[in-house]
């Protein structure tokens, strides 16, 4: 098990990341504009007990645009985002998250892995520190990296 843990404060709109219980950085996040929830389709960020199931992007450039998890090739900057100016954007690492409480964020409805539900990070446009998201942790893409470098998969993460 990882010395280090990750909480995720909805009301708050921080990311915490934890070594052996002491708070090591906090970060600002966005998450669901449409609150909290765990079932597929609404667009809530799921709450309770996950892990880092996967990471992605490894060694990418900041910056970097993914589709269904996997890089397009194109670099995110103005010319991308005047293009495709409503587009989710999913950029420079990805953490997809699983649940770990069946019934609640695992199996079935409620399956946070099948959800799609990521720590990812955005266009640095994008404002931090309220939701705004449609179900993922939206990050700086700054931030996402210094998460991502830190931390292993099977990382705890609680979302509260």
């Amino acid at each position: 098990m990882s010395p280090l843990n990750i909480r995720i404060d909805i009301k708050r709109q921080v990311l915490e990341l934890f070594e052996r219980g002491r708070l090591v950085r906090s970060y600002a996040i966005s998450s669901a504009r449409n609150g909290t929830g765990q079932l597929k389709g609404s667009y809530c960020t799921p709450l309770g007990r996950h892990v880092v199931r996967a990471k992605i992007g490894a060694g990418l450039p900041e910056n970097t645009v993914f589709v269904a998890r996997r890089p397009t090739g194109e670099i995110y900057g103005p010319e991308l985002a005047a293009r495709f100016p409503d587009r989710d954007w999913i950029l420079t690492r990805i953490l997809w998250l699983s649940g770990c409480e069946i019934g609640h964020n695992r199996l079935g409805d409620v399956d946070t892995m099948r959800r799609y539900i990521y720590i990812h990070g955005s266009p640095d446009s994008v404002p931090m520190g309220s939701p705004g998201s449609i179900g993922c942790i939206r990050m700086r893409n700054a931030d996402v990296i210094d998460l991502f470098d830190r931390i292993k998969t099977g990382t705890a993460v609680e979302i509260v």
